[in-house]
C-alpha cells in the first residue's frame, strides 16, 4: 500500500532522497574508476505484463531500486539522476478513457523531484539529457531504442553496489517499516481471533486484510494462512473454505507494505485441546525467537544466527522427547534441519526477500550459505540499521520425516510422538529486527 497518512516525515524523506543521491553518486564513481563511461542512471518502474494470451494484466510490482526513490507503484515510470542536479521524476500518466490514470503526489516526496509529466512512453528520448547513461530496469528493448549502450544496460558491477547498499536503512525507511508492522500486527490479532472463533483459511484471510484495510495485491507477499497440518508446507499458498470448528493450529505468515515497505510477520496460535506437547513446542519455538532476536548485533555474522536456531532446536526435540537423542547427537546428524528446513531469516525492505543477502562486499562477491543449510538467505555481517527477519521454525513434514525411516538417523526419531504430531503441521515465529549501534530494535513485537 502506497501514501498512507499520518507517518510521514518531510525531513526524513528529504534526508532518505539526499542519501539515496550519494550512493548512486558513488556508484557512478565505482564504474567510472573501472573505465566506464556513465555518467547518469535512467531508472524504469517496469513495464505492464499480461497473461499469456489474454489482455488480462498481472498485477503489477515496480522495480526495488525505483522504489528506493520514491512510492509510485505503477508501471513505466522514470527516475533519471546525474551528479550535481536534481533527481528527475518523469512521469507518464497516458491519456486513457478505459482506465484510473490519475498519480496522486504529495507534497512530501514531490518536492525532492523536478517533475516532467509526458503523455507517453514515445515522448521520454526527447525528454532525455545528452551524455551515457545507464539504464537501470527490466525492459532491455525499450534501453535500446532510447539509446542506451549495451553495456549500459542493468551494469552488473552498479547492480551490485546498488543491491549491497539497500541493507542498511535511512530513518524515512525505518519509518515505513515500522508502521508496515504495526499494521500487520492489527491483522494479525484479528486473525487470531477468526481462529479461535471457528474461522476457516479463507475467513482467516479475510479478517487480516478487512482489519489491514488493503487488498490482496496490496499485499507484499501472498499470505499464507495454514490450518493443522497445512502450517507443515512453508508456503502454503491456498484458502480453504471448509469448516474448520475442530481445526486446532493456526500458523499465519502476513505482512503490509507502506509506501514501498513491507513487513513480514509470522505467528502460531492454538486451542486449548491441542496436542499437548506441540503446546509446549510452541512455547519453545517462541522463547527461542526472542532468544535469537537478543543476539543480534553488530558484528555477528548472520549465520551465526542459523546455527543457534538450529541448536536451540535440537535441544527443543531432544527435551521434549521428540528425538531420543542428546541436542549435541542430534546436530551432529543434521537431525534438525529435518524438522527447520529453511533458513532463520532473511533480508527485507523493499522486497521481502531483499536483495543482497548473499553478497560479501559491493563487487557482489558471494558469501555461500554453510553447506548444511543451502537455503539459508542471509549471510552478511550484521551492521548498524541493517533490517531482516528472525523466524525459527519446527515442522512435522512428512516428505522429509518419512524417508529417514529406513535410514540410520531415523532411530534417534520416536516415531510415535511424531505420528501424532502430523496433524499439527507446524510452527513458525517471525519478527522483523533492525541492528542499532550496540544491539537491535524489534520493529514487530514493539505494537503488541
Amino acid at each position: 500500500m502506497y501514501l498512507r497518512e499520518g507517518i510521514l516525515s518531510n525531513r526524513n524523506f528529504a534526508a532518505h532522497i539526499k542519501n539515496v543521491c550519494q550512493i548512486y553518486e558513488q556508484g557512478l564513481e565505482l564504474v567510472q574508476s573501472a573505465g566506464g563511461e556513465i555518467d547518469a542512471i535512467l531508472l524504469h518502474s517496469g513495464s505492464e505484463q499480461f497473461y499469456y494470451s489474454d489482455d488480462r494484466v498481472i498485477p503489477f510490482q515496480a522495480f526495488g531500486h525505483f522504489c528506493h526513490w520514491l512510492p509510485a507503484n505503477r508501471p513505466d515510470q522514470f527516475v533519471y539522476f546525474a551528479p550535481g542536479s536534481k533527481p528527475v521524476y518523469l512521469q507518464i500518466v497516458p491519456n486513457d478513457y478505459w482506465y484510473e490514470q490519475t498519480i496522486e503526489m504529495a507534497d512530501w516526496w514531490a518536492s525532492e523531484f523536478e517533475i516532467i509529466r509526458l503523455g507517453s512512453i514515445t515522448e521520454l528520448e526527447s525528454q532525455l539529457p545528452a551524455g551515457n547513461a545507464a539504464y537501470l530496469g527490466s525492459n532491455q528493448q525499450l534501453a535500446v531504442q532510447l539509446g542506451i549502450a549495451p553495456d549500459a544496460i542493468n551494469p552488473l558491477q552498479l547492480l551490485h553496489f546498488l543491491d549491497f547498499q539497500r541493507a542498511y536503512k535511512s530513518d524515512y525507511e525505518l519509518e515505513q517499516l515500522r508502521e508496515a508492522n504495526r499494521l500487520a500486527i492489527t491483522g494479525h490479532w484479528a486473525a487470531r481471533d477468526c481462529f479461535l472463533d471457528g474461522g476457516n483459511e479463507y475467513m482467516i484471510h479475510r479478517a487480516f486484510l478487512d482489519t489491514c484495510n488493503i487488498l490482496e495485491e496490496e499485499s507484499p507477499y501472498t499470505n499464507i494462512v495454514a490450518l493443522d497440518e497445512k502450517s507443515a508446507i512453508l508456503h502454503y499458498q491456498h484458502k480453504r473454505r471448509n469448516t474448520a470448528d475442530l481445526s486446532q493450529v493456526l500458523l499465519i505468515d502476513a505482512g503490509c507494505r507502506i509506501n514501498g515497505y513491507g513487513s513480514d510477520v509470522t505467528r502460531t496460535w492454538t486451542k486449548q485441546n491441542v496436542h499437548p506437547v506441540f503446546k509446549q513446542l510452541l512455547t519453545g519455538i517462541q522463547a527461542l525467537e526472542q532468544g535469537l532476536v537478543g543476539l543480534a548485533k553488530p558484528g555477528i555474522v548472520y549465520s551465526e544466527l542459523h546455527s543457534a536456531a538450529l541448536a536451540g532446536i535440537a535441544s527443543l526435540l531432544s527435551e521434549l522427547d521428540i528425538c531420543n537423542a542428546s541436542a549435541e547427537t542430534l546436530i551432529d546428524q543434521q537431525v534438525p534441519q529435518l524438522f527447520m528446513p529453511h533458513g532463520v531469516g532473511h533480508l527485507l525492505g523493499i522486497q521481502v526477500h531483499d536483495v543482497g543477502g548473499h553478497q560479501a562486499d559491493i563487487s557482489g562477491t558471494r558469501q555461500q550459505p554453510p553447506s548444511h543449510s543451502p537455503t539459508l538467505r542471509n549471510t552478511r555481517e550484521l551492521a548498524e540499521n541493517m533490517v531482516f527477519t528472525i523466524e525459527p521454525g519446527c515442522y512435522f513434514i512428512p516428505l522429509l520425516l518419512e524417508p529417514q525411516r529406513i535410514q540410520a538417523s531415523g532411530s534417534l526419531i520416536n516415531w510415535p510422538l511424531v505420528d501424532e504430531l502430523y496433524a499439527c503441521g507446524g510452527i513458525r515465529v517471525e519478527d522483523n529486527v533492525r541492528v542499532t549501534s550496540n544491539g537491535v530494535e524489534n520493529l514487530t513485537r514493539q505494537f503488541e
